[in-house]
């Protein structure tokens, strides 16, 4: 491939940055330049729904109620999911606003430091060379650019088990070359212990796993019992019980819900979103890691990767052979994917975790090419790193030219006209993301018809609330409305003003909205006003599905 002046510029620029990533105290400036390629373009979309808004939603709502121990949704226990994730978002929207850029920062932040500690592990047990290359290719992967634009739990709980599979790799390998390894130890578990804390068991089953299998493999059984150290299982504990215990001691019955239901029955259960195949994840890692992923054939055409993974060290110097890398790096990958692979509900964020070890393959093919004094073999990887920015940009014009559906500016208009007393409604939806960018801090009611037990099945917002309801049912009863009770409620000549955000598509199913014209509007939705004791349509009417 010919490049253009311009274009043979930008390679030759990339050469430098290559040579200074080699730089033995280069890492604070790795950890720098990611987090600003990163942090640069995640506040130039809305947040996306109904993840973001979803979990951006709960943190605000932690910042607003200023109860930072209990997750709520409509002021509701939320227990679907541990609070790390809702505590170091809470905090950056209260330092940086409620904004979108401050709700993915955690996200932003957790990509950083995955990219930082992959530099510094295989700085110290392969060369700078492989470090360098491994970090700028993991920075620039589509993929992972992408999770580090997205506020959930995926990137946050990906950097942990990353950092627990590395720091526990680091205790074996001091281990082995008889240095202390307390230090490594401590990070492991206090790694595992946020993990659990971001995303439950997964945080510590897969990175264990990985350890587990790695070790077996190399028959280090040794290293296995040396891995089981009470001082790091104290810390553990130390770290994850005391919010399952005060979550506990406020609402009953959390334990059975958050341990035995949503981690063991859960997947036992039908209706979920988002069913594939077993294999789904392979296509998907390999196009989203694009142009990387095409250079893995080389590794596997020139690599018997089975039979060299798990060679135990030949020597005790500080780096480690290849093959016992590769080995610890194979078992990382596989792992995960066949964790992932297994249940029928699949999201492309699961297997964020395995994009250190892809990277890791991926940078062995250029150095294999580099060292055999291949042809422009240096020049090719600059070519990949720029093309991969490229499409990592191009994803985020693509997001800025066609935006999803957002309820922001309905909510900005909701700002600018509420007065305190006014009530809000949501009908048959729950619009994440209202609160936070209207800065609505009372109590919503959510309309719809929840004495449907076929809709409380569905995986979704319905579902969140319903479970959520049940450690507050008084909070539920006054939240949850059936259509009828709204009805009556507008028919009262001593209502308040009234603010209701539903699908434009149902206008005809509430005759309080019949001949009322939306105050703000976007394709999909509206947003409705209601002056206090104003008379609505449908006043003295039978509603057909009111309960006998």
């Amino acid at each position: 491939m010919r490049f253009p002046v311009s274009g043979t510029r930008l390679v030759n620029a990339g050469e430098t940055v290559w040579r200074w990533l080699q730089a033995r105290r280069a890492w604070p400036w790795i950890a720098l330049f990611t987090f600003l390629w990163f942090a640069a373009t995640t506040g130039m979309y809305a947040l996306l729904l109904p993840d973001e808004g979803r979990y951006v939603g709960v943190a605000w709502q932690m910042l607003a109620s200023g109860d930072y121990l209990t997750p709520r949704l409509d002021g509701m226990p939320f227990f679907h999911k541990p609070p790390l994730f809702y505590w170091l978002t809470a905090a950056s929207l209260s330092l940086f606003g409620d904004n979108a850029w401050a709700g993915r920062l955690c996200s932003v932040l957790a990509a950083t430091v995955l990219v930082t500690v992959c530099y510094v592990f295989l700085r110290r047990y392969a060369s700078g060379r492989a470090a360098g290359r491994t970090a700028l290719i993991l920075a620039v992967q589509p993929f992972l650019f992408g999770a580090a634009h997205y506020a959930n739990l995926d990137m946050l709980v990906a950097a942990l088990m990353g950092l627990t599979v590395m720091a526990g790799a680091d205790a074996v390998f001091r281990r082995e070359q008889s240095r202390p390894d307390a230090w490594s130890l401590t990070a492991m578990y206090a790694a595992a212990a946020a993990g659990f804390l971001a995303k439950g068991l997964i945080g510590v089953v897969l990175p264990g796993g990985v350890l587990f299998f790695w070790l077996l493999g190399r028959r280090r059984y040794r290293a296995m019992g040396r891995l089981l150290w009470w001082p790091g299982m104290v810390l553990f504990l130390a770290m994850i019980l005391p919010w399952m215990i005060v979550m506990e001691m406020r609402h009953p019955g959390f334990f059975d819900y958050y341990i035995v239901y949503q981690h063991f029955q859960r997947f036992l259960e039908s209706g979920f979103n988002n069913p594939h195949p077993f294999w789904f994840y392979v296509p998907v890692v390999l196009g989203l890691t694009l142009p990387w992923s095409i250079q893995l054939w080389r590794w596997c055409r020139s690599q018997g990767p089975l039979r060299t993974a798990f060679v135990p060290p030949a020597h005790r110097s500080e780096q480690v052979d290849r093959p016992v890398l590769r080995g610890l790096m194979l078992s990382w990958l596989l792992v995960v994917l066949v964790f992932f692979s297994i249940p029928t509900s699949k999201l492309v964020g699961y297997v964020i975790a395995v994009l250190p070890p892809l990277a890791w393959f991926i940078q062995e093919t250029f150095e294999q090419r580099m060292e055999s004094t291949a042809p422009d073999a240096g020049r090719s990887f600059i070519r990949h790193a720029l093309v991969a920015g490229g499409l990592c940009l191009l994803a985020v014009a693509v997001m800025v030219l066609f935006p999803q559906h957002s309820n922001k500016r309905l909510a900005r208009a909701l700002a600018v006209s509420m007065t305190p007393g006014d009530r809000l409604v949501m009908l048959d939806q729950y619009a994440y993301d209202g609160p936070l960018y209207a800065g609505w801090r009372d109590p919503v009611i959510i309309v719809s018809k929840w004495n449907d037990p076929n809709a409380l099945r569905l995986d979704n917002w319905r579902r969140e609330l319903a479970d959520a309801a049940d450690f507050m049912p008084d909070r539920g009863a006054d939240r949850l409305w059936l259509p009828q009770r709204l009805q009556a409620y507008l028919c009262d000549p001593g209502h308040a003003t009234t603010w209701l955000l539903g699908d434009l598509r149902d206008v005809g199913d509430y005759p309080a909205l019949s001949g009322r014209e939306p105050v703000a509007r976007t394709k999909k939705t509206g947003l409705w006003r209601v002056p206090a004791a104003e008379t609505v349509n449908g006043c003295g009417e039978t509603p057909s599905d009111a309960p006998e």
